[in-house]
């Protein structure tokens, strides 16, 4: 028992502070693609290369539409490959959660050439992502949580068709590093006890009915927050006879976490994103 004390003493306290103070990532983490419409001649090859789709193109006569979609992007860097004018670099942003599914979209219009390239960019639409909805962490997180729904905010995770790599990281919330607890955050094993459901994957079919028994068991004021690019639009998987696509396709979604999977830092700011969307709803109430 010593032993184990004295090591605790040793290594100290391991717990990051974000989001009190920005998260450490390593130089390899991809985060979302970053885009230089001015300097994009053609989107051609990226939207080739995408294997989701995030990169869509629509041609008109003497213009093109090129819509970018993080709700889709898995972060792959294959657009930032296949660019050969270094327009597109990938970044290690992750805080990305949005409140509405067009948020996260990019549109970008240009010119055609007479090659099929396109040059002049005539304007660019950015999805509002929200990057500050964090506001209060510790004890300041927790008496408004108190405030709002009477106790600890106690959160229901639903596996609805992942190939389980958003659990991996849902997981780590847990843990000494990252320690979710200290918010006056847990996890419940019932969605009767729950003030979240966290679900992540494209739903199957299968799953369709139990998310929705889920969803109905949760009792309110309840918020529900969609994982991941599979989560958020049915990703790589899509829409097919096996799935029905995103979390919204079944349940209503308060917010969207994009990544895949998205880290544990990606998943933390978008669960205290909820919790600000559920005070403001809960005050429309009131008002009501």
């Amino acid at each position: 028992m010593f032993k184990i004390l004295g090591q605790s003493l040793h290594i100290g306290v391991v717990t990051n502070a974000y989001p009190r103070s920005p998260a450490s990532t390593s130089a390899l983490f991809r985060g979302r693609p970053a885009f230089d419409h001015h300097r994009w001649q053609d989107a051609r090859k990226a939207a080739a290369a995408c294997p989701t789709g995030a990169i869509s193109l629509k041609d008109s006569p003497g213009t093109r539409r090129v819509e970018v979609d993080y709700g889709l992007c898995i972060f792959c860097g294959e657009c930032a490959e296949a660019s050969d004018d270094d327009a597109i670099r990938m970044t290690s942003e992750f805080e990305l959660a949005a409140y509405e599914r067009r948020d996260l979209l990019t549109i970008a219009n240009y010119n055609l050439r007479s090659d099929g390239s396109h040059e002049n960019l005539r304007s660019v639409t950015l999805g509002n992502i929200r990057s500050d909805a964090v506001e209060h962490v510790g004890n300041r997180l927790r008496d408004r949580m108190k405030e709002l729904l009477g106790r600890s905010l106690a959160i229901r995770e639903v596996d609805a068709g992942s190939c389980n790599g958003c659990e991996i990281e849902i997981t780590a919330l847990n843990n000494p590093v990252h320690d979710i607890e200290r918010f006056g955050i847990q996890f419940v094993a019932s969605p009767r006890h729950a003030d979240m459901l966290l679900v992540t994957g494209p739903v199957t079919r299968n799953m369709e009915l139990a998310l929705k028994k889920t969803y109905e068991a949760t009792p309110d004021p309840k918020l529900v927050v969609a994982v991941g690019a599979c989560g958020i639009s049915g990703g790589i998987f899509g829409q097919n006879y096996a799935t029905v696509g995103g979390v919204d396709q079944v349940i209503p979604v308060d917010v969207y976490v994009p990544g895949c999977p998205p880290r544990p830092e990606a998943l933390l700011h978008g669960i205290l994103a909820a919790v600000g969307r559920a005070e403001v709803r809960t005050w429309a109430n009131r008002r009501d």
